[in-house]
Formats: C-alpha cells, sequence, structure tokens
C-alpha cells in the first residue's frame, strides 16, 4: 500500500481532504467563543493589553476562515487553510491565558 492511500494517515483523513469546510468553521467558531469569552473575562488583568490584543487577534483568525471558506476554491488548500488557522486559534488563546496566568502567579 502506498502513502498516499493509506487511510490512517493524518493527512489523508477526510476533514483534510473531501470535506466542504463547514465543520471547521463551526469548530473554529466553538474555540473561537471560548476564547474570546475568557480573555474578555480576563481584560482587567496584568500584563496590560495582552487579553485586548489576544481578543483581536482571534476575531481576525476567524475572519480569515470565513474568507478562506467563501473565496477559496474547494479542495485540500482550502482545508489545509482553515486547519492552520484553527490552530492559530488554539494557539493564541492558550499562549495569552498562560501568560496572563503567569503575570498573577508572580
Amino acid at each position: 500500500m502506498r502513502d498516499d492511500d493509506d487511510p490512517t494517515r493524518v493527512t489523508n483523513q477526510p476533514s483534510l481532504t473531501t470535506s466542504t469546510g463547514t465543520i471547521w468553521l463551526v469548530v473554529g467558531g466553538i474555540m473561537a467563543a471560548i476564547c474570546v469569552a475568557l480573555l474578555a473575562a480576563m481584560l482587567g488583568l496584568q500584563p496590560a493589553g495582552v487579553a485586548f490584543w489576544s481578543l483581536i487577534a482571534i476575531v481576525v483568525l476567524y475572519g480569515g476562515m470565513l474568507e478562506v471558506r467563501l473565496l477559496a476554491r474547494p479542495g485540500r488548500v482550502r482545508l489545509t487553510l482553515l486547519a492552520v488557522l484553527f490552530g492559530l486559534i488554539a494557539a493564541t488563546g492558550l499562549a495569552s491565558v498562560l501568560a496572563i496566568g503567569l503575570a498573577q502567579a508572580r
């Protein structure tokens, strides 16, 4: 069996090969909403501005997901871009919450 035909490879999953991308928007929207809610609750905490700018970045990244879904041609490139933007939303949320939490622990 060739690597291209192996259904157990991560890059051969339907969500990265044949999906329309709608599931990425749904999951990304849920992730963005959770991150925005957490960061909104942390707006008054130090270091100043981290929560605010992270919140803005997450909203922009989700907007990017919407643009990719609407403007990119269907296929692997569109799905890969959606997956990368989803990962960036998660990473931004996690990094900012950790930074704020570590600053509070001092």
